[in-house]
């Protein structure tokens, strides 16, 4: 957990990403980079020199009909001293069987990101902390540029004028390794995705193109990331 908490206050720090009195809706989708975000930012609120606040918000998909289990996640939340809320949806079933999508991710992002901004509203919130970490970033940047012939990332801190909301990811200089590592040795509470299209996404064969790629190009994530950075590319600019 030192390696994290360093890592995501590192970020903080860097893209001046929390404020003095802010509200942080922090996504959980229970997944272990969403637990291990939650978990630092409980503990970053001890002691950073800027207080702020944090309220946990989970999207229950109803998967197949049924509701979620998030019976240790909330466990976790409390032990955290932080509120939780889950908000019920119909998202799996619009996209999977009203609409039967045969490339939902696009669909549900979209879907799952207007839900998750008005409820952060509806907190109080006016930052939302979402879990994407290193490999996401180099990730994204591959499926822009292979899929889209774009150069660009998602950025650290971006502002969503119409919500009037700052979208925050503390975790952008850890490894997906890493905050396994964390997860496992905190003992934290995953939640499997039941999601029809987990792990047979477009960024799941770009994970493998990074990872073969590594094999030829070492620390080739790491180098996409200083691109980024020394490019000004997506908001990543250094000074």
């Amino acid at each position: 957990m030192k390696k994290l908490l360093s890592l995501c206050r590192a970020a903080v720090d860097k893209y001046n990403m929390i404020d003095e009195g802010d509200r942080i809706a922090v996504g959980v989708s229970g997944g272990k980079d969403s637990v291990a975000l939650l978990t630092a930012l409980a503990r970053l609120r001890e002691f950073y020199p800027k207080s702020f606040e944090i309220e946990a918000v989970t999207l229950d998909y109803n998967f197949y009909g049924e509701k979620g289990d998030f019976t240790e996640i909330k466990a976790l939340c409390d032990s955290l001293k932080v509120n939780y809320t889950v908000k019920s949806t119909e998202l799996y079933s619009v996209i999977f069987e009203q609409r039967k999508e045969k490339n939902p991710c696009a669909l549900c992002a979209k879907m799952r990101r207007g839900i998750l901004h008005d409820t952060a509203k509806e907190l109080g919130c006016n930052k939302i902390a979402l879990g994407h970490h290193l490999d996401d970033a180099a990730e994204t940047f591959m499926m822009n540029l292979l899929d889209g012939g774009q150069i660009g990332c998602f950025s650290p801190v971006s502002y969503l004028s119409v919500k009037d909301l700052y979208l925050i990811r503390p975790l952008i200089f850890l490894y997906e390794k890493d905050i396994e590592k964390t997860v496992k040795n905190e003992n934290l509470p995953v939640v499997k995705s039941k999601c029809p299209a987990d792990r047979v996404t477009e960024r799941q064969r770009v994970k493998e193109l990074l990872k073969n790629l590594e094999k030829d190009y070492p620390a080739l994530r790491e180098k996409i990331i200083g691109a980024l950075q020394s490019g000004d590319i997506s908001g990543w600019g250094i000074e």
